[in-house]
């Protein structure tokens, strides 16, 4: 375990998350979250619960499926990169469904109550998980205002009928 938890703490001081941070830090924030692996096909959220939890990409993948029946992939989560923090800040209802993409995805999941824990006992390392979301959030805004553009620019092209 105390392995484990140095090669995650080396892992994460390479992260945007974490660049800020000193290793003592680091191993800290490891401190509040749990690690959780699921592989292929494993549901790791839900549509339509309410986040109680993010999640840290460790290893793997996770894509991200909107709709019931007929799902549609609308998004990939690479290892390094935080996912369900709309939910879990918003707290309204998962809008996607996340699921592993590979065997063996390793998530570091930060429950609320650790995470509120973590506000009030280490406020500097609060702060640099709010900038990491917010940062997360910016991309995925990014990247569905590229694809409306793209989606529109097709549709408008020139010559199209």
């Amino acid at each position: 375990m105390v392995s484990e938890k140095i090669d995650l703490a080396q892992f994460l001081n390479q992260q945007y998350l974490c660049e800020s941070l000193t290793i003592k830090e680091v191993k800290t924030l490891i401190d509040y979250t749990e690690l959780v692996e699921v592989d292929k096909g494993d549901v790791i959220a839900e549509v339509g619960e309410v986040g109680e939890a993010l999640y840290f990409v460790i290893q793997g993948e996770a894509a991200l499926f909107y709709g019931d029946k007929t799902e549609s992939p609308v998004g990939r989560i690479q290892a390094g990169e935080l996912m369900g923090e709309m939910s879990f800040f918003d707290r309204k209802p998962r809008s996607v469904s996340a699921r592993a993409m590979t065997d063996g995805t390793r998530l570091l999941k930060l429950s609320r109550a650790m995470y509120k824990r973590l506000r009030v006992e280490h406020p500097y390392i609060t702060v640099n998980l709010l900038e990491h979301a917010i940062v997360s959030l910016d991309h995925l805004f990014r990247q569905v205002s590229e694809d409306i553009s793209n989606l529109r620019n097709y549709f408008t092209a020139p010559g199209r009928k």
